[in-house]
């Protein structure tokens, strides 16, 4: 164990300082794994979720906002009928529009069906010269945060400085309870299991897709739960919560960065006669506490995943060149 800076400089691959003699027309990618290193940043006040209701024909409507960071004072807006996901959204695309930071710390709304300003925990949303209605910043907190291990359980971070439960890769010790993951796997193999874990993506404004806060929880270490920044995206297969390449996410559940976030996971393995499968693996998530994946079946194998075979397998946290941050992880076998 040992503690390092939570600012990282990413170029494909996990650093802890920018690498020497990088193209002048390729920017540094700057990541960061700890709020305090945010307290002055004017992105990461605007960014986030806000909630509130407009005015419509028909009455009073809940509506909630995602505004997505772009880097370099930019967002993508996106405002969805009903609630945010999870908390009444009716499932259906919501309206876009961009917005750009401005003057004081606010950041001004520019689209066809969207115009307002964003700032001081506040999201205006303007009709013509006419503000419209106001909603507020809100900060979501799962409802399985800091779930405890049932007896029997296996508390995968136990302490600090404690790296039994693991192998490979590297555990940095950031703060008590919290560490940062380098790409380890369980020392220990499992069948089928429930499991816990929480985790906080890192603040990556400039990169997208899956260069934003990538990692995977690995099941078996055959089928890669996924884990990235994919706040704001439409909840593919290969986006947070989805079972890689196997199943999208019922409701995209992704947090803004930097925001803590839970996986609830019940796993039961596959079954073999001989080297013949008989029952294919299965799969029920919640995230954040809204179930994403439910009892879905795993055909096979996904990309970096062992073969499937009778043997049980390992949790493996994935390093894939950011630094994503866990806590609070913990496994029990089902009989």
């Amino acid at each position: 164990m040992f503690r390092v800076s939570l600012v990282f400089i990413i170029s494909g691959c996990f650093a802890t300082a920018a690498y020497a003699q990088k193209p002048i027309d390729k920017p540094k990618k700057v990541a960061v794994s700890d709020p305090k290193d945010l307290k002055d940043d004017k992105d990461y006040a605007i960014q986030g979720e806000y909630e509130g209701t407009i005015s419509l024909n028909s009455g009073e409507k809940k509506v909630g906002v995602q505004v997505i960071a772009k880097g370099e004072g930019k967002f993508a807006v996106k405002m969805l009928m009903g609630g945010l996901p999870g908390a009444g959204w009716d499932g259906k695309d919501g309206t876009t529009a961009e917005a750009k930071l401005g003057d004081e710390g606010m950041a001004v709304i520019s689209g066809k069906a969207l115009q307002g300003t964003i700032g001081k925990g506040k999201l205006a949303l303007k009709d013509g010269m006419k503000i419209d209605t106001s909603l507020t910043r809100v900060d979501r907190k799962s409802p399985t945060m800091g779930e405890k291990s049932p007896e029997g359980a296996d508390v995968l971070f136990a302490k600090p400085g404690d790296e039994s439960n693991w192998t490979g890769g590297k555990i940095v010790e950031l703060s008590d309870g919290q560490f940062l993951n380098r790409g380890i796997r369980t020392k220990k193999q499992y069948g089928s299991f429930k499991a816990h874990i929480e985790f906080r993506l890192p603040w990556m404004p400039g990169s997208t897709g899956q260069g934003r806060g990538n990692s995977g929880f690995y099941l078996q270490d055959r089928y890669e739960l996924q884990i990235l920044d994919s706040f704001g995206l439409k909840g593919e297969n290969n986006e947070c919560g989805g079972i890689y390449t196997l199943h999208k996410p019922s409701v995209n559940m992704c947090l803004p960065p930097m925001v803590w976030q839970t996986y609830d996971i019940d796993f039961t393995a596959a079954e073999f006669d001989g080297d013949k499968k008989t029952k294919a693996a299965r799969v029920t998530v919640l995230h954040n506490g809204v179930k994403i994946q439910d009892d879905v079946e795993l055909k096979n194998s996904t990309g970096g995943g062992i073969p499937e075979s009778a043997k049980p397998g390992a949790i493996q946290l994935q390093d894939h060149g950011d630094p994503l941050v866990f806590r609070n992880a913990w496994i029990v076998g089902k009989k």
